[in-house]
């Protein structure tokens, strides 16, 4: 902008004097300052002083003495007409205000400021003078918009004349400020009505060019070309650069929010449209819909970044990402997650995350995300045939959706987290997704009811028996927390628990735990964290201790070389064992009976009071296999052993014969002779050869079997849990559920002394729901056996009540 010192100020030093002459001065009669005055040097000052030499001048410099001046001549102060300094004053408006005038300016700047101050000051026309800028600048104004209309440019080129039209038009209102100073900074700033030149002037344009509806249309016209261009090829106009100029042009008049509405509302229909077109075109292929719809979403931020106003990138965003998203997050999530979760493709899902966070899509996603761990942990829970690999399999799952939710689904630490703890990260996830995991694994759990509890309670087993090999302590521990992790989703605590137990007893019982002090502390840890019932293991321990103390004071008390010190009886509480009484199953040889009965001899002189019941179905032995390439030591259960000790004294026996020596029941027999005959270490050869065992088959013991290790362990039917024993188990547990169920609902009517249906049945799953989750019917049925039992009655006036029976 121009300033009246830029106009009117002078050079700070100058020997202008020296070129003086005495001659008249020509008045200026359009000025209303007075006529210029002639100076002349003193002393002898004529025409001849004018003459004086340089080196003169230079002499009176050098003596320092000081130079008098001498203003001579007539003046006339008396000012132009007022009507002739309005008229002048009209035509520098005019002049100013006509795009490429070619008639110069009516005088210089120095006459215009100073009649533009005669006319405010000194004839007090500042209104007229006002009243004249109105009208001129209208004018103006008016024939710019008209070539702006009739101008032969279009699009993005009209856009560039626009914005040279108002930055020609603001560069000399600049200087009409400057030269009409009086007036804006004298006149009108005493008038409350009156709008001062700069004001007044974008007021005039913002009416006249902006408001106008066919210039406004054509800069509609020519951002809508310009965004379309862009966004159809993917390059950048060669006249974008118009684009930033209009924006500070708009801004300067206020009009920016007008352009942004505009530009909004064709990005939401550009991409509403692209949306709707390319989901029909990829409806097979959504996540090439979500990856292309990401890059549009960066093209248009890096677009925004580079044209608008940092105050507009957001609502960009915004517009851009609903066009894009809506009505489509479902089909995005639904079908795109699985396959990203299936890849470990934790980035696409941070993004997807991210982006569907910011249009209110985080609902669905979750929803998604639920249904495919669901679905995946049903899947694998219902694979009988990977039965083994189950547990295996749901820890993989697991690992990989925690990962999913740990570095995917993050969320900005809160201010009160972030306050009690600096170490906490900025981020951290999105609890949602977490509970989504527990939620999901929890369903597909109950997909095949008890089997996911009983094939962790399995695996724990081979892991301890395993043992930790080449890891580390914290290593092995960190495995068993992996597995118990899944059992917190298991309602079926109950049967985790039975069958826990019952693998414990039998690695204690047949030495095949890798590690007391690992067991002792997965007791504990149970105990504590999970069930008080794991209590019981410890009394396991505290029998077999005991144990071990009466065999090393039984043998004690034989000789060194006595039989009695091959023998190993472990005397066990039957409460503290997950064992039911068995049925003696088989006769044991006669030098094994009588060692059993100088023990029970033993024993009974101990303990008077107490019963010993033999139960063979875990005894265990070793037997000296003399084979032709060398003798071997073979470890094998107590019934291979009856079964191989035959073959002492026949080369060749049936299997009716076996069955008549060992009296053993039928199956328990054929398991036997299986592990013997049909497994990897085939001690007896089974004829004819087959996986199982019939009734007309033959055995013979197998003199050529060879082995690299001196000690061969024969992998024992009993040590593991058949299909038989887990189905007796899972009746067991069953049998269990019942009385639980009886127990809680006469503990409850016995407190309450009647109740509703409804009201006993929530009362019910509540008081077992640590151990297990009962169906409803089994509810019904419990209730209704003590209603037979006379432990409850149905009230006569309403049936759906029942009254406790003392």
């Amino acid at each position: 902008m121009l300033s009246v010192i830029d106009l009117l100020s002078l050079p700070t030093s100058s020997t202008c004097l020296t070129a003086i002459r005495p001659t008249v001065v020509e008045k200026d009669d359009g000025s209303a300052s007075p006529p210029r005055k002639v100076a002349r040097l003193t002393a002898d000052s004529d025409s001849a002083s004018a003459s004086r030499s340089k080196q003169e001048i230079k002499d009176t410099k050098k003596t320092g003495q000081p130079t008098k001046i001498i203003i001579d001549g007539v003046f006339d102060l008396k000012p132009p007409p007022l009507d002739k300094q309005l008229a002048t004053l009209r035509r520098c408006i005019r002049t100013l205000l006509t795009r490429r005038s070619l008639e110069p300016l009516p005088a210089t700047y120095e006459r215009l400021y100073s009649m533009c101050r005669s006319v405010v000051t000194v004839s007090d026309a500042g209104s007229s003078l006002y009243d004249i800028l109105k009208i001129e600048m209208d004018q103006g104004v008016n024939n710019l918009a008209k070539h702006l209309i009739t101008s032969e440019k279009v699009d993005v080129d009209w856009i560039g004349e626009l914005n040279d039209s108002l930055k020609w038009f603001n560069s000399n209102i600049d200087r009409l400020q400057a030269l009409f100073t009086f007036l804006d900074q004298g006149y009108l700033v005493q008038q409350k009505n009156e709008l001062k030149i700069r004001d007044l002037a974008d007021s005039t344009v913002i009416q006249n060019i902006l408001g106008h509806a066919e210039i406004a249309q054509k800069m509609r016209n020519g951002i809508e070309k310009w965004l379309n261009y862009e966004r159809t090829t993917g390059r950048i106009h060669e006249d974008r650069a118009f684009i930033p100029t209009l924006i500070q042009l708009l801004f300067q008049y206020h009009q920016y929010s007008n352009f942004e509405d505009f530009y909004l509302k064709v990005t939401r229909s550009f991409y509403v449209n692209e949306s709707t077109t390319r989901s029909k075109e990829l409806s097979d292929n959504p996540a090439l819909f979500f990856h292309q719809a990401e890059q549009r979403i960066k093209q248009e931020m890096q677009r925004a970044k580079d044209v608008l106003p940092v105050s507009s990138w957001s609502p960009v965003r915004e517009v851009t990402e609903n066009s894009l998203w809506a009505g489509r997050i479902e089909w995005l999530a639904n079908n795109t997650v699985p396959s990203y979760l299936d890849a470990n493709d934790y980035n696409t899902l941070r993004t997807m995350y991210e982006l569907f966070g910011r249009v209110n899509g985080l609902d669905a996603l979750r929803v998604a995300f639920r249904d495919y761990i669901k679905k995946t942990v049903s899947g694998i829970v219902q694979d009988v045939d990977k039965d083994e690999e189950m547990v295996d399999r749901l820890m993989v799952f697991k690992k990989s959706v925690d990962k999913a939710a740990n570095s995917s689904f993050l969320v900005e630490a809160s201010a009160s987290a972030q306050a009690s703890g600096s170490a906490l990260p900025a981020k951290q996830p999105d609890k949602a997704f977490l509970y989504a995991i527990t939620d999901s694994f929890t369903s597909g759990f109950k997909a095949r009811k008890s089997k996911p509890a009983e094939m962790i309670a399995k695996h724990l087993d081979k892991a301890m028996r395993k043992g930790q090999e080449k890891s580390t302590d914290a290593e092995f521990l960190h495995q068993l927390d992996k597995a118990l992790e899944l059992y917190r989703f298991t309602d079926d605590k109950d049967v985790f628990r039975t069958f826990y137990h019952r693998s414990l007893a039998k690695r204690l019982l047949l030495g095949k735990s890798a590690s007391d002090d690992f067991e002792k502390a997965m007791l504990e840890k149970l105990k504590k964290h999970y069930d008080p019932e794991f209590g019981m293991g410890e009394d396991m321990f505290k029998d077999l201790t005991r144990s071990r103390e009466l065999m090393n004071d039984y043998h004690e008390k034989k000789a060194d070389d006595a039989l009695a010190q091959k023998l190993s009886v472990m005397v066990l509480q039957r409460s503290a064992w997950p064992f039911g009484s068995q049925k003696p199953t088989g006769d044991l040889p006669e030098d094994m009976k009588e060692e059993l009965a100088k023990f029970e001899t033993y024993y009974k002189a101990k303990h008077q009071n107490r019963q010993l019941t033999w139960d063979h179905a875990l005894g265990t032995a070793v037997l000296r296999g003399n084979f032709k390439q060398e003798p071997k030591d073979l470890s094998v259960s107590l019934y291979q052993a009856i079964v191989l000790l035959l073959f002492n004294h026949s080369a060749e026996l049936t299997f009716q014969e076996i069955k008549e020596e060992t009296r053993m029941e039928d199956a328990e027999l054929r398991r036997t002779l299986q592990s013997l005959a049909c497994g990897k270490k085939k001690v007896l050869k089974k004829i004819p050869p087959g996986r199982d065992v019939e009734d007309d088959d033959k055995f013979r013991f197998n003199a050529e079997f060879t082995d690299e290790r001196r000690r061969v362990h024969i992998n024992s039917i009993q040590a593991k849990v058949s299909p038989e024993e887990s189905k007796a188990t899972n009746a067991s547990i069953q049998g269990d559920r019942k009385l639980s169920l009886d127990a809680a609902i006469v503990r409850i009517m016995k407190a309450k002394k009647q109740l509703t249906y409804e009201q006993l049945k929530t009362a019910t799953i509540d008081a077992v729901k640590s151990h297990f989750t009962p169906q409803v019917d089994m509810i019904k049925r419990r209730i209704d056996s003590l209603v037979e039992s006379d432990y409850l009655e149905r009230s006569q006036e309403d049936k759906s009540v029942y009254r406790y029976l003392a």
